[in-house]
């Protein structure tokens, strides 16, 4: 159910991202996203009392996470104004791929044949959701691809974080750094446009559906192990491919789920690995 919220915030996101970029350019989005993300983490951590694990600890590290996710982020809610909805949900599901090939340069992690085998296969599934031509590859298609290395990088960041830091002490810091990369981002040039009053709603649900996203998502990971979780998230493309045809009139290549059931297919099997590997070590301890 905690990952069927997930799925649910996620698109919902989404849809907002969607509807609010004819207004809106990116850095506005991520601005006002930020400001709704810092008014629902302050307003939850004080009522139950955990600001006070706020840390001002890995301070570098924090910045570092934050960058990789407003550039993610960034990138992502460009995508979704130029692209499909469902080859945006696609390529964002190499993100852990990418994260594989990255984890021993930020966590010291040993790169193992199974992690190689994976990372080819999940490359072949981008390249069957790509179908990279000089008439297809755009800027909407390397934007999404590029959210997907932002975000690989903001999970490893955020795995050595965990190992000392608290979700709300994360939070905090995520919330704040993006508003004020959000300001930058927004008010280089001088100018930022303000919502009008349809777009407040939207707003606010990427706001929200942000923060509730993965707040589901980390709960469902702490109840159950990667391999129940991973395949109801994957749930996350039908749905907005069904989405996008109603609301939006798109329609979607059965190549796109061909590769995308390639990316998949390529993280699972190394989540499972990854599991018979721990439970083994677990036993002989």
């Amino acid at each position: 159910m905690w990952m069927v919220g997930a799925v649910l915030a996620f698109s919902l996101m989404a849809v907002g991202g969607r509807n609010v970029s004819g207004e809106l350019d990116t850095f506005e989005i991520m601005l006002y996203r930020s400001f709704v993300g810092v008014a629902i983490v302050f307003a939850v951590a004080f009522t139950k009392g955990t600001l006070r694990d706020v840390r001002f600890h890995h301070r570098r590290l924090h910045v570092m996470r934050n960058l990789l996710h407003f550039t993610g982020q960034n990138l992502w809610f460009l995508a979704i104004g130029l692209i499909p909805l469902a080859q945006v949900f696609a390529l964002e599901f190499t993100s852990p791929l990418w994260a594989l090939l990255l984890a021993p340069l930020v966590l010291g992690e040993r790169l193992t044949k199974v992690r190689v085998l994976a990372a080819l296969v999940g490359f072949i599934g981008i390249l069957i959701v790509a179908r990279p031509t000089p008439d297809t590859v755009g800027i909407g298609i390397m934007a999404a691809a590029a959210a997907a290395i932002g975000f690989a990088g903001t999970a490893l960041c955020t795995r050595r974080l965990t190992r000392t830091e608290s979700l709300t002490s994360i939070l905090v810091w995520m919330t704040v750094l993006q508003v004020i990369f959000g300001v930058i981002g927004a008010g280089y040039d001088g100018e930022i446009a303000l919502p009008s009053a349809a777009m407040w709603p939207w707003i606010f649900a990427i706001g929200a559906g942000g923060i509730t996203a993965h707040f589901c998502l980390t709960t469902a990971l702490s109840i159950a192990p990667a391999a129940v979780v991973m395949p109801v998230d994957f749930a996350r493309l039908p749905l907005i491919a069904v989405i996008a045809m109603v609301a939006y009139g798109e329609t979607v290549d059965i190549w796109v789920f061909v590769g995308a059931a390639l990316i998949f297919s390529a993280n699972y099997v190394n989540i499972l690995t990854e599991t018979r590997k721990n439970r083994q070590i677990r036993q002989r301890m």
